[in-house]
C-alpha cells in the first residue's frame, strides 16, 4: 500500500523544488568568471569534493555516457584543473584528482555563489533570517533521508 502524501507536504515540496531550481539558476551567473562551463565545471565539483574518482565513477555521478565524460576531463586536465593516476591495484583504471588550481578555481566560484546569495539574505529582518537557517537546518534533514 502507497503512504499517502498530505495535499500541503506536496505544496511544500513544490514551493522548495521550484525554489531551489530558481536559486541555483540566479547563482550560476556567478559562474561565468570561473571560465568553465557549466558540465566541466560540475564535474570539477564532484571530483574536488569526492575525488579521487574513476571516470566511470564520474559519469555516473554526472549521469553523462563515458566517452562525454573523457572530453570533459580531457578540457579540464588540459586546463591543468585535474591530473590523471593509475589506479595501484587495478591498471586498468585510473584516478582523477583535482590539482590545487582545480581546487582553488572552484572553491573560489563557491565563494563568489555564497556572497552573492549572503549579500541578498543580509537584506532581510533578523527574524527572517534565524526562519531561514532554520528552515536550512530542516531541508538538510529532508535531504539527508531521500
Amino acid at each position: 500500500m502507497a503512504n499517502k502524501i498530505s495535499e500541503d507536504s506536496q505544496i511544500i515540496a513544490d514551493e522548495i523544488h521550484s525554489a531551489a531550481i530558481h536559486l541555483l539558476r540566479k547563482l550560476r551567473r556567478e559562474d561565468s568568471q570561473s571560465g568553465l562551463n557549466s558540465p566541466r565545471l560540475s564535474a570539477l565539483s564532484v571530483i574536488v569534493f569526492a575525488g579521487p574518482v574513476t571516470l566511470g565513477d564520474l559519469a555516473a555521478a554526472e549521469q553523462v555516457r563515458p566517452p562525454t565524460m573523457t572530453r570533459i576531463v580531457d578540457a579540464l586536465a588540459e586546463l591543468g584543473l585535474v591530473t590523471r593516476s593509475r589506479n595501484a591495484k587495478d591498471g586498468r583504471s585510473t584516478h582523477i584528482t583535482a590539482t590545487p588550481a582545480g581546487r582553488n578555481l572552484l572553491m573560489k566560484g563557491r565563494e563568489r555563489r555564497v556572497r552573492a546569495l549572503a549579500t541578498q539574505i543580509a537584506r532581510l529582518k533578523a527574524e527572517q533570517r534565524a526562519t531561514l537557517q532554520d528552515a536550512a537546518r530542516i531541508l538538510k534533514e529532508v535531504i539527508a533521508a531521500i
